[in-house]
């Protein structure tokens, strides 16, 4: 602890695998598939600062191509809570679920409100700045390169600016969490950009727990660019739990778009059907076991999604599906 360079050295990562039954009236789709797998580590130095460095590991593609990309990579200077400077690669989370780490979510797909309108390529080369002022008040604002580069940015395309502010009226209602927070995001316009077609996406969104139950809300919209429409949508999240280990999650998802084609499907109804649509809804309905909290659980969901095409050409979707699988990070 007073080492004069290393203080702390963990080893870091996160590995996630689902199986996924997918059945529609426009066909089916199943796998079993490592949805995730990442390996790096995070030293503390003195000064109050942190290296991190994780990569993105393919466990499903053959030996020698497992490599994927960088996620975090990244220096931050954390001298207390009001104030964690973040520089080079890292997650730029806004929305709801954007702003939850896969590690956390609860159920085990981001929503497709999310998926729509957040930047799910999610770790970017930039500088951010974030905090929590009088265990209250939590801000963050941060400027990103929007290259596609699975290393660091090389500048070749545009930028996004980020800014969050919340507060949690938590002492005052007598609630454990009562978190309201409005995430802005500005998205230079370029072809290059990884990220989704929107120069302007604003979410407001909320936490709001007490003893066993919960419940999570988004309202969230993006103006679109580069023929994406301008959309908006809504996602709510109950959730209760039974015991300290098994908690029932409840999602309802209901998206809307100016013009037609404007909504993308979800990870998994995208892989039957290839088109988009213009009105959606997703209810999903699930059970987590928790072994060792969120760092070792077993997740497991049943969800119906209706896709309206008024376009017609095929991005039509009225479906089930069903996906389990275990979550661990370290």
């Amino acid at each position: 602890p007073d080492g004069k360079l290393l203080r702390t050295f963990a080893l870091s990562g996160r590995l996630q695998a689902d199986a996924i039954w997918f059945d529609a009236d426009e066909g089916d789709f199943d796998d079993l598939v490592w949805r995730r797998a990442r390996f790096g580590f995070k030293a503390g130095l003195a000064g109050d600062w942190t290296l991190h460095l994780e990569g993105d590991f393919d466990l499903n593609e053959s030996v020698g191509e497992w490599y994927d990309r960088l996620t975090d990579a990244y220096i931050s200077w954390n001298p207390g809570a009001a104030i964690d400077l973040t520089l080079l690669k890292h997650s730029a989370g806004f929305t709801l679920d954007g702003a939850t780490s896969s590690k956390k979510l609860l159920a085990l797909e981001r929503s497709n409100l999310t998926n729509n309108l957040w930047f799910t390529a999610e770790y970017f080369t930039g500088i951010s700045l974030e905090g929590v002022i009088d265990e209250s008040w939590s801000y963050k604002a941060g400027v990103f390169s929007t290259d596609g580069d699975d290393g660091f940015s090389s500048f070749d395309a545009s930028w996004f600016a980020l800014t969050s502010l919340g507060y949690d009226w938590a002492d005052s209602l007598g609630l454990e969490k009562a978190l309201v927070r409005l995430d802005y995001v500005y998205n230079e316009r370029d072809p290059e950009n990884n990220t989704r077609d929107f120069s302007n996406v604003v979410s407001l969104s909320s936490q709001w727990e007490l003893g066993r139950w919960g419940i999570w809300t988004d309202l969230a919209a993006g103006k679109g660019y580069y023929g994406q429409s301008d959309l908006w949508g809504l996602s709510a999240v109950p959730f209760y739990h039974l015991s300290e280990r098994l908690q029932l999650v409840l999602r309802y998802t209901l998206m809307e778009s100016d013009e037609e084609n404007g909504i993308r499907h979800g990870r998994y109804e995208g892989r039957i059907v290839g088109g988009r649509g213009n009105d959606y809804n997703e209810i999903y309905f699930g059970f987590n076991l928790y072994f060792y909290d969120h760092r070792l659980k077993w997740q497991t969901g049943l969800e119906y999604a209706k896709m309206e095409d008024d376009a017609d050409d095929v991005g039509e979707f009225d479906g089930w599906g069903f996906s389990t699988g275990l979550r661990a990070y370290w």
